[in-house]
């Protein structure tokens, strides 16, 4: 059993008992429950899969807040030959670590 869900522009492949990083939630807080209502595919035991928002109205996927993790530093630098000069840029991203608690395919 698995679904695909859709969050702020993104489509994650979920199924019950997976651990996955979404992008940050700043006003999550670590044991919340999140409901996920835009299910694109929901895909049944049996195998009946069921696809497009207007099939899975009163489909949804509910997942509970783990906490916050960053991901991997990047830099960045940029050099000028010969005059002394040199930028450094680093960022880190943020994100959501979820635990998917129960798909709803109706």
């Amino acid at each position: 059993m698995y679904a695909i869900v859709k969050d702020r522009g993104k489509q994650y492949k979920v199924r019950a008992g997976e651990r996955h990083l979404i992008d940050l939630k700043a006003d999550a807080q670590i044991g919340q429950i999140l409901e996920f209502h835009d299910v694109l595919v929901c895909s049944t035991e049996e195998g009946n899969t069921t696809f497009g928002t207007a099939a899975n109205q009163h489909a949804k996927v509910i997942a509970e807040v783990e906490g916050i993790k960053k991901g991997t530093k990047s830099m960045t630098i940029k050099f000028r030959r010969r005059k002394e000069s040199m930028t450094r840029r680093g960022h880190r991203e943020k994100y959501t670590r979820i635990k998917i608690k129960e798909i709803i395919c109706s």
